[in-house]
């Protein structure tokens, strides 16, 4: 029978405690949100909803066409030179997902003959993008330059190492400056995701290469997402400006893809102006997921010190992560749930997500939840 194979799937992760299913929220939900990326709280800000009115009214619904045919408005080349100034980069190029742009970055970065030097905890969308590279693929330990290292001087020819900044798991950090040296030592390029750091990290929020002090380099490329600290949707990729016009001829999901919708442009560009007046939403995003970190050791759970506003605890199982999750939703308080595949060390966790505009009472409120309702 056509797909009958798929029901033995099902059954598979019925028996391992693995099924995910889809939860519509309301616009109004009552639950207290530590679950969504929106890290500055921006996703709802007046501000931000009232760019992507402006720009659906002046653009449309959609952009219309891929981005080498209609779906490049000035509104678009706006986004990508504010983006591209902000962080401190050459040149920007926005895709329709940060997917799509990780996609783009490591595909068209990584020609027939080259290596590509994966972390072993990067993000899904940096692993398919080596899998459908057409360079080779060797995928070293975690966050370790040593290793990198290693891989390189294996290899004659062009290379890449390729590394989120900050991991999205365990909210920890990649060591960029010991990463840029290796890649340095044998001539590779580095690029690295900032899906987690942009708005979060470095100075007012201008991200993990920009803390890192590689912001603007030749060697270094960045990708972004518009869908976290910028409340939008959508993604970017940073970088030399003779590697964004190499993407514009060479990268399958921006040559293919229809553009960015016009509000989500509009709404990340209203989110970056935002930010850059009030880089204090960076910090107080960092305060948020240091004090959560604090309040959930000192209650005695397993709790991974955030690097950023990613705060990850430790649960028993799969089945009990999710009876966790669920009894945290009972108590008025959404939380994520990662469990296999999606934690690359089969560890289930709850992840919870700090926000620049939490209040301490509601922090109190989510470290008493999670600790009564502990397996």
């Amino acid at each position: 029978m056509a797909f009958g194979w798929i029901d033995e799937q099902a059954a598979a992760r019925r028996r391992a405690g693995l099924v995910r299913s889809l939860r519509p929220r309301p616009a109004d939900s009552p639950l207290l949100d530590l679950a969504s990326n929106d890290y500055l709280g921006l996703a709802r800000h007046p501000e931000v909803v009232a760019g992507a009115q402006d720009a659906a009214r002046t653009w449309g619904g959609g952009a219309t066409g891929s981005r080498l045919v209609t779906g490049t408005t000035e509104l678009h080349t706006a986004l990508e030179h504010e983006l591209a100034a902000f962080c401190g980069f050459e040149a920007a190029l926005v895709f329709s997902s940060g997917y799509a742009a990780n996609l783009a970055a490591v595909t068209a970065l990584a020609p027939h003959g080259s290596l590509i030097v994966s972390d072993a905890g990067n993000h899904a969308s940096l692993i398919d993008g080596c899998r459908l590279a057409r360079g080779t693929t060797q995928v070293v330990a975690h966050a370790d330059p040593d290793a990198v290292r290693k891989a390189l001087g294996t290899h004659d020819g062009p290379a890449l190492a390729v590394s989120d900044t900050v991991f999205s798991v365990d909210g920890d950090a990649a060591p960029l400056a010991g990463l840029a040296e290796a890649c340095r030592e044998h001539g590779a390029g580095l690029v690295v995701d900032d899906a987690h750091g942009l708005g979060v990290l470095g100075a007012g929020g201008r991200g993990a290469p920009h803390a890192a002090g590689l912001a603007g380099a030749d060697d270094v490329v960045v990708t972004v997402t518009l869908s976290k600290s910028l409340g939008s949707q959508g993604g970017a990729v940073l970088g030399p400006a003779r590697v964004v016009e190499h993407l514009v001829n060479a990268a399958r999901t921006f040559i293919f893809d229809t553009g960015l919708a016009p509000a989500a442009a509009g709404a990340a560009l209203s989110a970056l102006r935002l930010l850059g007046r009030e880089p204090e939403r960076a910090a107080r995003a960092r305060e948020v997921a240091t004090g959560l970190h604090a309040r959930l050791t000192a209650a005695g759970l397993e709790a991974v010190r955030p690097d950023a506003a990613v705060v990850s605890v430790r649960a028993p199982s799969p089945e009990e992560a999710v009876r966790w999750t669920a009894d945290c939703r009972a108590a008025g308080l959404f939380v994520g749930c990662f469990r296999p595949p999606s934690v690359p060390d089969g560890i289930s966790r709850l992840r919870l997500t700090a926000r620049a505009d939490l209040t301490e009472e509601q922090i109190e409120r989510a470290v008493q939840v999670i600790g009564g309702t502990r397996p």
